[in-house]
């Protein structure tokens, strides 16, 4: 017998029951913006080019790029665009960048928690540790905005076997982790179910451009292709569609150019779906169809 991380249970899309997003809809799409700081000399960190020894100039001035320009250049297109975002924030940003948190939270966009700093992972912590660390996250995120995060997105996605029970312990209600379907489901934990909201890991800049070296053109084309499809798909199965963006990357001009293309073609059916974010969603599954998710 297999090892099972028994938070949910298999269940086939097509098996599932039926229902709809606010006013009908049936295609949920929401941006993930991670704005992200990074320790300087040590720790992880994404690279443009192969990195030499620490300090690392150029590959943590590339990322700096995304803070100091990058973010606003896309603050800027969401604000032409009307498109509201989830900000998927290392708490540490609210000590380097608080302009540019002050900027996201003006809009009225949603805050999502994602830990301390993407230089760790919280999946190399023991339980008392990474305890510790959503907390002070957590802590951090309430000051700043007035309310507790309601979602959560680990660094690089890492995940300890404890990290959900901790999630929910700590009062989240949706966990980005999992990106195993195209609904929300409920996932198991020590302390009550918790949802997961999906987030891509295919329609993400990080795995394309970064990993699979896809040039901006393909990534665009990605988002494009990717939304016309899971909207002709929505008319089966209501849908979640999410868009994971990091300004480091995609605020680079020439990439932003082709991401305004990709993002204009979305908004310009915003009659037909329902442009939110990851914590409006997780919202209407426990206030309007609790019963209905699987």
């Amino acid at each position: 017998m297999l090892t099972q991380h028994g938070r949910y249970a298999y269940s086939p899309i097509t098996k599932r029951a039926d229902y709809s997003w606010p006013d009908g809809k049936r295609l949920a799409v929401y941006i993930g913006l991670n704005l992200e700081h990074f320790a300087f000399g040590e720790g992880l960190g994404a690279e443009l080019a192969p990195g030499g020894p620490q300090p690392d100039i150029l590959n943590y001035a590339w990322r700096d790029y995304g803070n100091r320009v990058g973010a606003w250049r896309l603050l800027e297109m969401f604000d032409a665009l009307d498109l509201p975002a989830s900000v998927i924030a290392n708490s540490a940003m609210y000590g380097y960048a608080p302009d540019l948190m002050t900027a996201f939270s003006s809009r009225g966009d949603e805050i999502v928690g994602h830990g301390r700093t993407n230089s760790e992972r919280q999946s190399d912590l023991d339980k008392v540790a990474e305890a510790a660390l959503i907390s002070e996250a957590t802590d951090v995120l309430r000051d700043a905005e007035g309310t507790p995060p309601k979602g959560w997105l680990s660094p690089w996605i890492a995940e300890s076997y404890n990290t959900p029970d901790l999630l929910a312990q700590s009062g989240y209600r949706y966990t980005l982790n999992w990106c195993m379907d195209d609904q929300p489901v409920w996932m198991t934990t020590s302390s009550g179910r918790l949802l997961s909201v999906p987030y891509p890991q295919e329609i993400n800049d990080i795995p394309s451009i970064v990993a699979r070296k896809d040039g901006v053109a393909d990534f665009a084309n990605m988002i494009i292709d990717n939304f016309d499809e899971m909207l002709e798909q929505s008319v089966r199965q209501p849908l979640v569609m999410g868009i994971a963006l990091h300004p480091y990357l995609v605020g680079q001009p020439y990439r932003l150019r082709h991401l305004r293309r990709a993002l204009s073609h979305i908004a310009s059916h915003r009659d037909q779906v329902w442009l939110t974010t990851s914590g409006a969603i997780s919202d209407y599954c426990y206030e309007e169809i609790s019963t209905l998710i699987k």
